[in-house]
């Protein structure tokens, strides 16, 4: 008897996810199905840290949800109904707007004009923006290893890649720029937030400018731990060291 073996949960962007019309299968009966996304990454599940936008029931007492989910390259539409019990479950406790954890499998509906990619849930799980910081980091990273490749011969995946798409490049680099700056500006408006919260509430002149400049170096440590933590200030593109492995995350998102 064959064993399935569970496919890995790639890490893509929401802007290229959208962008992904091309489904391909292996031979063989049981075989999966991938999309092949623009810079060349077959996927059959991905995983993804973003904003819950909307939740909304497709129908009166269907029990099946159409979710709007968010990173900060766009917004990509998913639906989670009775053959996902444990995403349905989790979904219904949660009220959006909220950050959540996604391993998600991919459908591709093709019309006769045009196709439409939706991700159906395995698992949703509340999350924090530390995670989703370290999701859009990771996610550039594996964006900018496959960009690079789309320069070099040999993968049939790019090659297949560009012959269907033609994407440019520049377009991408662009899109992972952009994602890593909005990742870094959160971050220092978060750490000048708690600076504010801190101050909110003065006490005594004596004991004020004492607090004055414990607040100070308190901001000063604040803003360069979440800096630092993400590597955002040495954010160099051309100087990633890529990781060959990708993982299989599901095991670690508290599924039971």
């Amino acid at each position: 008897m064959d064993i399935l073996k569970r496919e890995i949960a790639r890490r893509v962007f929401a802007y290229e996810l959208s962008r992904s019309n091309y489904a391909t299968a292996e031979s063989g009966e049981r075989s999966p199905k991938y999309i092949l996304t623009p810079t060349g990454v077959k996927c059959n599940r991905v995983f993804m840290v973003g904003v819950l936008l909307e939740k909304e029931e497709v129908s009166p007492d269907s029990n099946f949800w159409r979710i709007r989910v968010s990173d900060p390259t766009g917004v990509i539409t998913g639906f989670v109904g009775r053959y996902q019990p444990e995403a349905l479950e989790s979904l219904l406790e949660i009220e959006p707007p909220e950050i959540v954890s996604i391993v998600a499998k991919l459908n591709l509906f093709q019309g006769e004009t045009r196709n439409f990619l939706s991700i159906r849930p395995e698992s949703i799980n509340i999350s924090d923006r530390k995670n989703r910081d370290f999701w859009v980091i990771e996610t550039a990273k594996r964006t900018l290893e496959r960009v690079k490749r789309m320069k070099e011969d040999g993968e049939d995946d790019i090659k297949l890649a560009l012959d269907i798409y033609n994407p440019n490049p520049k377009e991408y680099l662009e899109i992972v720029r952009k994602a890593v700056e909005a990742v870094r500006e959160e971050a220092e408006a978060f750490a000048k937030g708690e600076e504010v919260e801190a101050k909110a509430e003065p006490v005594g002149v004596i004991e004020e400018v004492e607090t004055e400049e414990t607040e100070e170096e308190l901001k000063d440590k604040v803003e360069k731990e979440k800096v630092e933590e993400l590597k955002l200030d040495s954010f160099e593109f051309d100087e990633f060291e890529f990781e060959e492995e990708e993982w299989d995350l599901s095991d670690i998102l508290d599924e039971e």
